[in-house]
């Protein structure tokens, strides 16, 4: 049977520690706990690693954070050799807040790069130091100095970024949302999570479930490393942190 974890993450990205009770462990040593801060890969973006303490104040070290039977069942995966934890125990929560505060701001940089570059999305992967967004181009007449310039006036621009919940039928009504060529978010559940860029969203506005900054300043400076050519139409822009190196 799977479980319901309330992910607090999805109202507040910038929760470092929180309490939980252990509602199962599955046959893998997976824990499933009734709330949690742990962010579960998903949409591209990896899960978080962190430790979950005990009332003794030992710790179980996680290796990664992932998605159970459903999107909505959060399991929490012990690095090798941890103690598993009883049902119905109470623990204390702590993500590796630096790691996850890169994966935010580089989330927020592919956003800010799909804006650049309004085209199908056809791939996606987040991580910590370069991350890429792949894109329906037919010709690759962009730059990486013109790409990373438009980049860095989003985020000089201070631009707030916030979070929406809309319905299917207004989904439906505005298909132009959905910048992923082969993802659609998922509908049923009769809410749509949207992340919006601008004020009352003037930047951008695309379904996603990942956790990002608040603001595109937070971002900081960040350059586009590489355009690879994968195919006749598709182009892969990688993002990186800093100024880009000078040639």
């Amino acid at each position: 049977m799977a479980h319901k974890t309330e992910a607090l993450f999805r109202d507040d990205a910038y929760l470092r520690t929180a309490d939980a009770v252990v509602v199962a462990v599955n046959e893998r040593g997976g824990i499933v706990l009734d709330r949690t801060i742990f962010y579960a890969t998903s949409g591209g973006q990896p899960g978080d690693s962190g430790y979950l303490q005990r009332a003794d104040g030992s710790r179980i070290v996680l290796a990664a954070t992932v998605t159970g039977e459903t999107k909505d069942e959060i399991i929490h995966v012990p690095a090798a050799e941890q103690a598993a934890p009883a049902v119905g125990e109470r623990l204390k929560l702590a993500i590796d807040w630096e790691r996850r505060h890169l994966l935010m701001r580089m989330h927020a940089a592919c956003h800010l790069l799909t804006v650049v570059c309004p085209f199908p999305i056809t791939g996606a992967a987040v991580s910590e130091d370069d991350s890429r967004v792949d894109f329906d181009i037919p010709d690759a007449s962009f730059s990486k100095e013109e790409v990373t310039a438009s980049l860095m006036g989003l985020v000089r621009a201070d631009h707030p970024i916030f979070t929406r919940l809309i319905s299917d039928e207004e989904l439906a009504a505005n298909p132009g949302l959905v910048k992923s060529k082969n993802v659609r978010p998922p509908l049923g559940t009769g809410k749509i999570r949207l992340v919006c860029i601008g004020e009352n969203a003037s930047v951008d506005s695309q379904p996603c479930g990942g956790t990002h900054v608040k603001s595109t300043g937070e971002v900081g400076e960040i350059h586009i490393g590489k355009i690879e050519k994968k195919g006749r139409e598709n182009r892969r822009f990688r993002i990186r942190f800093g100024p880009m190196p000078q040639t």
